[in-house]
């Protein structure tokens, strides 16, 4: 997929809000979830689904590559793992936990495999520990994780 469909996919949400509406001079990012196109697909279709609502992110990774991490309002288009536009959220709730400190509700928010805190942590540490060493860090159970919420508003 290219640029001009995440345009266009954008603006088949803009022609639903009315004349006026904030959104039509928002800006947005473009991204998918995950570190491979199979698990932007699988988080992806968790969102489609409801089921997913929230996201876990290291707070590390915002550091390294020098971009700001989501704010509240932020709005997003979600890509599947081909670059498919699959839907727009807006983030609602950004903190930043301990890895140790995620709860159980966030953890089911997250909407993955049982929705269990201890499925989320598994996952997380397996998932934190591929993507943290190629910027020198390493995992730990107390470093900063990024708990973002947010809630679809617009998907096809």
């Amino acid at each position: 997929m290219t640029d001009s469909h995440v345009q266009a996919f954008w603006q088949r949400y803009l022609d639903t809000l009315p004349p006026g509406h904030p959104h039509h001079q928002a800006a947005y990012s473009a991204w998918s979830f995950g570190d491979s196109p199979a698990l932007a697909d699988e988080l992806g279709q968790l969102v489609v689904e409801g089921a997913k609502t929230a996201t876990a992110s290291a707070v590390w990774e915002y550091e390294h590559d020098g971009t700001p991490p989501p704010h509240v309002g932020e709005l997003s288009v979600i890509l599947a793992g081909d670059g498919t536009p699959l839907g727009i959220l807006e983030t609602t709730e950004v903190r930043t936990l301990t890895f140790n400190a995620v709860d159980s509700d966030f953890a089911a928010e997250e909407g993955e495999g049982d929705r269990s805190l201890a499925y989320w942590r598994e996952a997380h540490r397996r998932y934190f520990s591929r993507v943290l060493p190629p910027i020198g860090r390493t995992f730990d159970e107390t470093m900063p994780v990024l708990c973002e919420r947010f809630r679809v508003v617009f998907q096809v």
